[in-house]
């Protein structure tokens, strides 16, 4: 029985910085974001928007298209968690209308944790057949302003309905993990804004990748050619092309033309460049993307993924894209999202990065922006109050 991931659906914020601005303004040269980082444009959520109304957004056309009857699970994840005890996955459940029987719940591993409801959703599948799991991961990267991690920012989610039968990527059996104890990248409970030691981080996560590549090379027997497109995590762009690098020198892997390494990895990044760093959502929305952008046929294409989350926990792992599977994609709909998106100036930006959610328990209504069809209407009596916009 195969047992994968059945539909994906990416949302993000209706605005954007682009990053020749913040150059301009930290007074550096552009390229040092373009090129050296390889990102474009970084997704602002408004005043309205959190991880509860983007998930809420992302999972609303697939409840819509395939209804909720089959399912038994909401599985949310994510690093930026509006509440210390209430799941996420629970203001979700509410919007979208889910049935009393769906339990919800919040999972956390910094970037990995997606990929964490993915393994645990296939495995509810494959000994319930017939029923289904909604997985949202969704995410806002922030750090201090003029910070090293400042151009990556970013924000978003993804959506997937995992089921048997699956209409886009059945997932293969095999697994190549990773786990060490290490402070790359954390944020307190007490900061709204993450910390993160970037080249350590860079150095972890390629070491990351080499190690779980040697244990799912070595589980499943397949080798770098069996792989006809890789997807992986993005906290930027241009790491990817550090990885296979590191891929190369330690693990043995064949050095690719500059022509195959674009054909196989290119169209995975475009959502990427747009939107800056999404945390749990990078990886899927990396593969949305493969989905959405790439010409060529993927039907029977083995998708290599790399997951990695900070801290530290990371999987390479894989599927098979399965025909027919693009009757399932809603492509024109993610790129009318980014492309009518609303560019803010630099002050705007500051703006809204720096205003904090009010603190004092009071009553508080937040102005409207381009958000939707899911808001966040205000505060009351310490309580997020959440609206159908």
């Amino acid at each position: 029985m195969k047992v994968g991931i059945d539909r994906l659906s990416f949302y993000c914020p209706a605005y954007y910085l682009d990053l020749a601005k913040l150059a301009a303004v930290r007074q550096v040269d552009p390229n040092k974001y373009r090129v050296g980082l390889g990102q474009e444009r970084m997704a602002v959520a408004p005043p309205d928007e959190d991880v509860v109304t983007m998930g809420a957004n992302a999972a609303l056309p697939i409840v819509e298209a395939d209804g909720v009857e089959d399912l038994d699970w909401l599985l949310f994840a994510t690093e930026t968690g509006v509440d210390q005890s209430k799941a996420a996955a629970m203001f979700v459940h509410g919007l979208l209308e889910l049935p009393e029987r769906c339990t919800a719940v919040e999972l956390k591993q910094a970037c990995y944790s997606g990929t964490a409801a993915l393994q645990f959703a296939c495995a509810w599948v494959a000994a319930h057949p017939g029923r289904a799991v909604l997985i949202i991961a969704a995410d806002i990267a922030r750090y201090d302003l003029r910070s090293p991690g400042e151009p990556t920012q970013g924000a978003g989610a993804v959506a997937m309905r995992v089921c048997a039968q699956p209409r886009l990527l059945a997932l293969d059996p095999w697994r190549g993990t990773y786990a060490d104890d290490v402070m790359d990248f954390w944020r307190p409970n007490y900061r709204e804004e993450a910390l993160v030691d970037g080249p350590y981080s860079t150095r972890v996560y390629l070491n990351a990748m080499v190690e779980c590549w040697k244990r799912y090379r070595d589980a499943s027997g397949l080798q770098w050619d069996h792989l006809q497109r890789l997807c992986c995590h993005l906290p930027f762009t241009r790491i990817v092309e550090k990885g296979l690098q590191q891929l190369h020198r330690q693990a043995g892997w064949p050095a690719w033309s500059a022509e195959e390494t674009a054909r196989r990895i290119s169209y995975g990044l475009a959502y990427n460049r747009q939107t800056g760093n999404t945390y749990a959502a990078s990886l899927y929305e990396s593969l949305t993307a493969l989905f959405d952008t790439c010409p060529d046929d993927l039907s029977g294409d083995r998708i290599g993924l790399f997951s990695y989350g900070s801290g530290c926990t990371a999987e390479w792992f894989s599927g098979v894209v399965q025909p027919g599977y693009r009757a399932a994609l809603w492509s024109e709909a993610h790129a009318r999202r980014l492309a009518e998106r609303v560019e803010l100036d630099y002050q705007q930006y500051e703006d809204i990065v720096t205003l904090s959610m009010p603190r004092d328990g009071g009553e508080y209504v937040f102005a409207q922006y381009r958000t939707g069809p899911f808001r966040l209407a205000g505060m009351s009596q310490h309580k997020r109050v959440y609206e159908r916009a």
